[in-house]
């Protein structure tokens, strides 16, 4: 998707709220980890095109219209959210001004912390970079070895959906669709065998770190290359399959069947130059990077970090996607002044509690993002909720004094046990623009809820700051 930086950053301030809205919710999983889900909104219809290789922030011609805030006034803001005993004291904060780049206000923003799903900024960034943003996942169906012996190829979409009725947008692959080229290649020659190649990913299929609950609370799959509907039982269901390539085959059996026998269903690797019977297409990258912030969507942002792996010539693993989205976020960083060790992430999803993420460097990453090719980069800003109206934050900004925040802030949530983050980039009354990453770690058990309206209403504050 193209996005023109007048229509994205413009909007910051031109959005006005729809009644009714859907709403989002923070789950539970059984070890207390909770769980950002979306709501169901249609997505924003696409800005028109940006004018190419201008910058996002000159594209926008107005993010240093009114004069900067002053550091005094943006430290008292700082400090009054502090003062709230909900955060037990402990906010990391950081806030520049994109058009100058001054620093207005940094705490701890050079410790290394733990972002939860703010991480998945890093993971946005690091595929726009690393790939190609018109590159589809591809699945595909190929001949085995023997005759009525087919063979599935996971590509790592995990948006693959089962049918037009599991689809979460139009976009998606469908297994269904899949199936229906595999028969109509094979003219009525009956399928006895379905070989499942997942290679494509190696190493644990769980992160380091990650609870047991996360997979039977149902917030993420077992990383595989091949899944359909999330890896889920069910496409209506949060539950998930152990074994998510293995029930993929399954259901493509079940569609080839014939006369009611479904074929055998095994583990095995694609014959080298098999023909080809059929093949299905994600969405391009820059549409899942989009669906990934906006959704919080643990799959995706796992899938990201290892095609990023495999476009950085290290393994697809979780190893290879942390050396990658090291490597490749770095190449944003250095540039402006800020080490490749200032991002220190063990997974793509931010679930892991061995991530760790300096918020100084989050807020150079986005500073980053709106001095680059709005072509490249435009994603990363389009792709975050906007407060009050859509993704993680379609249910805040909603009433109280965080209603002055709504629709101006554009912000990736992040929620672990005792954690609450928020980051992303906020329009003043004033019409500057700054990014901001504020992290609070010290958060009591129970107390999510509370954390987050601490940190809206900070980021209302910006959003409200005349600041002079």
């Amino acid at each position: 998707m193209r996005a023109s930086a007048r229509a994205l950053l413009g909007g910051l301030t031109a959005l006005t709220l729809l009644g009714g809205g859907a709403t989002a919710v923070v789950l539970q999983g059984s070890a207390g980890e909770p769980a950002e889900v979306a709501p169901t909104r249609e997505p924003l219809p696409p800005p028109e095109p940006a004018p190419e290789r201008t910058p996002l922030l000159e594209a926008a011609g107005t993010a240093d219209d009114g004069p900067v805030p002053a550091r005094a006034a943006v430290q008292a803001l700082v400090e009054q959210a502090l003062a709230d005993p909900v955060l037990g004291g402990r906010l990391a904060v950081s806030v520049v001004d994109v058009g100058s780049l001054e620093v207005l206000y940094e705490r701890d923003a050079d410790a290394m912390l733990l972002p939860a799903s703010t991480a998945k900024i890093v993971t946005a960034v690091t595929a726009l970079t690393s790939l190609d943003d018109e590159a589809r996942l591809t699945t595909r169906v190929v001949a085995g070895p023997t005759p009525g012996e087919v063979v599935v190829v996971g590509g790592g979409d995990p948006t693959l959906a089962s049918s037009a009725e599991a689809q979460r947008t139009p976009q998606d692959a469908r297994l269904d669709v899949l199936a229906a080229q595999v028969l109509e290649r094979l003219a009525g020659l009956p399928v006895r065998r379905v070989v499942v190649d997942d290679t494509l990913y190696s190493g644990p299929t769980t992160g380091p770190a990650w609870s047991p609950s996360y997979v039977s609370g149902g917030n993420v799959a077992p990383v595989m290359a091949l899944m359909v509907d999330g890896g889920r039982v069910r496409p209506d269901r949060r539950g998930r399959s152990a074994d998510p390539a293995l029930a993929a085959g399954q259901r493509l059996a079940a569609l080839l069947a014939r006369g009611g026998v479904a074929p055998e269903v095994v583990r095995g690797k694609a014959p080298d130059g098999a023909r080809e019977l059929g093949a299905v297409e994600s969405a391009p990258v820059s549409t899942l990077v989009e669906r990934m912030l906006s959704t919080s969507d643990n799959d995706l942002a796992e899938a990201l970090a290892r095609q990023v792996a495999i476009a950085e010539g290290q393994p697809a693993s979780f190893g290879g996607a942390a050396a990658a989205l090291r490597t490749a976020s770095g190449r944003v960083l250095e540039p402006l002044g800020v080490r490749a060790e200032a991002v220190r992430l063990a997974d793509g999803s931010g679930l892991s509690r061995d991530n760790r993420l300096a918020p100084g460097a989050l807020t150079r990453l986005l500073t980053g993002v709106l001095g680059g090719d709005p072509g490249a980069l435009s994603p990363v800003l389009t792709g975050l909720p906007v407060a009050g109206f859509d993704g993680t934050l379609a249910d805040r900004y909603r009433e109280g004094p965080q209603v002055a925040g709504a629709g101006v802030v554009r912000a990736k949530t992040g929620t672990l046990r005792g954690v609450s983050a928020l980051a992303g980039v906020v329009r003043t009354a004033d019409g500057r623009l700054l990014a901001f990453d504020l992290t609070a770690d010290a958060v009591q058990g129970g107390r999510v809820l509370a954390a987050e309206a601490v940190l809206d209403r900070l980021a209302a504050a910006l959003a409200r700051c005349g600041c002079r």
